[in-house]
């Protein structure tokens, strides 16, 4: 039996993610020098990062004992 990885797409998520917590402690002075468009575009990386991360179904039901 083998046990399915993560696909490209999940860790490809969690990069995003990572950017965006990246984005996300340097919000004060890309606010400062972006306006609103920084938070909108924070918002942007959170949301698609998170529908990679889900997009991944993980393994099926009847691969597990």
């Amino acid at each position: 039996m083998t046990i399915k990885k993560h696909s490209t797409r999940f860790w490809a998520g969690n990069a995003v993610l990572a950017f965006a917590a990246a984005v996300l402690f340097f919000m004060g002075p890309l606010s400062d020098w972006m306006g609103l468009w920084a938070m909108a575009i924070w918002i942007g990386l959170a949301a698609f990062g998170f529908y990679l991360v889900t997009a991944d179904k993980g393994p099926d039901a009847n691969d597990l004992d």
